[in-house]
């Protein structure tokens, strides 16, 4: 367990290296927060107090503050319930159980009292949403010191957070204490929860839980007292004695933006170090069900965190938490609440998605409100190419089903664009096929623009520019433009502002003495560059390289196996474009746009023409 002054030094550090990195202009507040809270296992309910210290490093003076009480959520009749009621397809782990629970079962969050700089403040609770009104304005560049007397009651687990979840776990406290909202360069950020995403400002939590001593604890931060809580953690070689009194679990976390945790009485608990990586930790209810997939997974997931730390950033934190809990998947900063009932196969797919939001949520912490694709689509992006090494296949295209997820959205007429805010999607189908499908498209189609190699780049750079801030869809592509010296403000508008498709078809194939005229047609409003295979009867074979103009530039050669050449970049505002081949068309085999289907193109059956004897054996050339 490391020391205080290792601690210390590991927040500066990180501070250190922001102040570094950020680009001119970029400001974000910082908080600090000192919780103390008790559980009563038997009501259900807990009490806490909180010391929050909020730094405002904008530009404006504060007169107002807001915190998000989620809890409040779960009550007949509140935002979450009645969106769960109306929306066309409610998810079905929620429906109409809200508006079903009893007066025990409901969750809530009461405020006591709340002082600032030891002065009570005026304040007023709507829905999930606490409204403040300060004494004395926070200015720019100051901070001020908020104190807060709280107690809540967990609610019958329904959406992420609760108790005794569908697998019999105790308790899943995520979204469970009085979390001050954030504020950039938009404002304030107090959208209701109604259960889509969270925004959360970057901060140190110092937190002690007193909870009932048979009870294991694991989540977010480092446990600072092992000596006296044992349960499975290191102890420092010392012998901890039966407690019938509850005990205090103490855990500070250093520069995250949440803290969540769980608890059961139940929790097997077990580690693994990853060589010159994080302390993995896994806690999970052991059945004859699940035992020997929860054996096996912390070698996988070694592996795992290896391959996230040299393609895409070094995870920064010193430990990971696997914990069984929750509804499903939902990550937090140092850990995940998974349901843990599931087969090898399924258990090791849930736990790699949800340990890469630690680089994308965890550690790149976009407003998961509105860039909900940044999050769980680069997550399904970084899944599969992890999913596709540790299984030691090759070839082939990992991200072939979020393709055909976005393919059947994009064909349905109710497509929606992506930069519509999560809680504002007509229905949760449409959130889902955008937010991890056509999210993991965008990443997956970018390498197709500026080449495999420069999207690869442009992850690791992205990631190193803005850890540890909030990044949004413009500083991605910001980064991707520096890395691939290409213009890529076009892809982005059209692909994330608007739902304008992509159709691309080869209209006609003239021979001409000994020449052959290839015609290509622009048929849906999406305009892309254009990788044109063209197989030749004696076994040759070429790519015809057609950039766009308003890219101005081009992507490198990627396929050193076949020539390339680049011809004249096509303007966009031309439906049409027409290329000359030197040779004639019966020595033409088979011609492609795009073999490799890295092209979200709607329909292929345009793209293909095929020559005198054609038979088209291909393999992809960028694998």
């Amino acid at each position: 367990m490391k020391s205080l002054y290792l601690l210390i030094l590991s927040i500066l550090t990180a501070q250190i290296s922001i102040a570094q990195e950020t680009p001119v202009g970029y400001w974000q507040q910082r908080v600090e927060y000192e919780m103390d809270v008790n559980m009563n296992v038997e009501t259900h309910r807990f009490t806490g107090d909180q010391k929050l210290t909020y730094y405002n490093n904008s530009p404006d003076t504060l007169t107002q503050i807001y915190y998000h009480l989620y809890f409040n959520a779960f009550q007949p009749g509140s935002m979450m319930d009645m969106r769960s009621l109306t929306i066309e397809d409610p998810d079905r782990r929620v429906g109409s159980r809200i508006s079903q629970l009893s007066a025990d079962e409901i969750g809530y969050q009461h405020i006591n009292s709340l002082k600032q700089k030891g002065t009570d403040l005026a304040f007023k609770v709507s829905g999930t949403i606490l409204e403040v009104t300060l004494n004395e304005p926070i200015l720019p560049g100051g901070k001020s010191v908020f104190t807060l007397s709280f107690e809540g009651q967990v609610p019958v687990q329904i959406r992420r957070s609760g108790r005794d979840n569908a697998e019999g776990i105790s308790y899943s406290m995520s979204q469970w204490y009085p979390k001050v909202c954030e504020y950039d360069h938009r404002g304030w950020h107090t959208n209701p929860y109604i259960g889509r995403e969270f925004h959360g400002v970057w901060g140190d939590f110092d937190v002690k839980i007193t909870i009932d001593p048979s009870y294991t604890i694991g989540g977010t931060g480092y446990l600072q007292n092992p000596d006296k809580i044992g349960h499975g953690y290191e102890s420092e070689g010392k012998e901890v004695a039966a407690s019938e009194k509850p005990l205090t679990w103490h855990f500070i976390a250093p520069n995250v933006h949440d803290f969540m945790w769980a608890a059961d009485p139940d929790y097997t608990h077990t580690r693994i170090q990853v060589p010159d990586g994080p302390m993995l930790h896994f806690f999970y209810q052991a059945n004859e069900e699940n035992q020997a997939a929860w054996e096996a997974l912390p070698g996988t997931m070694v592996k795992a965190m290896q391959y996230m730390n040299k393609t895409f950033g070094v995870y920064p934190y010193e430990q990971y938490s696997f914990i069984q809990g929750g509804d499903g998947g939902m990550e937090y900063p140092m850990a995940t609440l998974i349901t843990g009932n599931r087969s090898q196969g399924s258990l090791v797919g849930v736990s790699v998605h949800e340990m890469i939001h630690s680089w994308f949520q965890g550690v790149l912490a976009t407003n998961e409100s509105l860039y909900p694709w940044m999050d769980e689509g680069f997550t399904s992006f970084a899944s599969a190419l992890t999913m596709q090494h540790l299984s030691g296949e090759t070839g082939g295209n990992p991200f072939r089903g979020s393709y055909q997820g976005y393919f059947f959205m994009a064909n349905s007429g109710n497509e929606e664009p992506l930069t519509t805010h999560s809680d504002m999607y007509h229905t949760n189908r449409s959130y889902g096929i955008n937010a991890y499908s056509k999210g993991a498209v965008f990443l997956a189609q970018l390498g197709y623009v500026i080449g495999e190699e420069n999207l690869m780049k442009g992850m690791r750079r992205y990631y190193n520019t803005w850890k540890f801030k909030h990044p949004t869809s413009i500083d991605l592509i910001r980064v991707m433009e520096k890395t691939s010296g290409m213009q890529l403000d076009w892809y982005l508008e059209n692909f994330a502002y608007t739902t304008n498709r992509i159709d691309y078809g080869i209209s006609d194939v003239t021979g001409v003495n000994d020449e052959t005229i290839v015609t290509l047609e622009r048929v849906e409003a999406m305009m892309m560059p254009v990788d044109l295979y063209i197989e030749y009867t004696d076994g040759s074979s070429e790519i015809l390289y057609i950039p766009l103009r308003i890219m101005r530039g081009e992507k490198p050669v990627e396929n050193l196996e076949v020539s390339r050449i680049t011809k004249e970049a096509w303007p966009w505002t031309y439906p049409t474009y027409s290329l000359k081949i030197n040779r004639p068309i019966t020595e033409i085999k088979s011609i492609e746009i795009d073999p490799t289907e890295r092209m979200a193109d709607i329909d292929r059956n345009n793209n293909t023409f095929e020559g005198v004897n054609s038979i088209k054996i291909y393999k992809d050339p960028t694998r």
